[in-house]
């Protein structure tokens, strides 16, 4: 599976927005653009402009250069598959990702003999 620079530019605002707990809404009626658009970005549907990403960053108050990636991240990215997985997961709702969550833990955890 290949993750386009588009979906790693999306997920990276996603995980931003969503450390705010702001909606789509918020971040865009902050950044002068849509909801509907970021939800786009953040999906990694379409490619953003550097001006619109300046005005995200700013919205989110760090600059654009910390968007592409800190030590965290960097280390999450030497294990492609965790990295990958992280990026499928922003990708969905919450319902979804908790979901997978629990199946996750369902797989990996072991039951409590009771």
């Amino acid at each position: 599976m290949t993750i386009t620079f588009a979906e790693q530019i999306g997920a990276k605002i996603r995980i931003h927005r969503l450390a705010k707990n702001w909606t789509q809404e918020q971040l865009a009626e902050l950044s002068n653009t849509t909801a509907s658009y970021v939800g786009q970005l953040e999906r990694g549907e379409k490619d953003v402009r550097i001006g619109t990403l300046e005005k995200i960053a700013h919205a989110l108050d760090m600059s654009v250069y910390e968007l592409f990636g800190d030590e965290k991240e960097a280390f999450l990215q030497e294990k492609t598959w965790v990295y990958e997985s992280i990026l499928l997961l922003l990708k969905h709702n919450e319902q979804k990702q908790r979901q997978a969550y629990r199946i996750l833990r369902e797989l990996l955890e072991p039951s409590d003999p009771k």
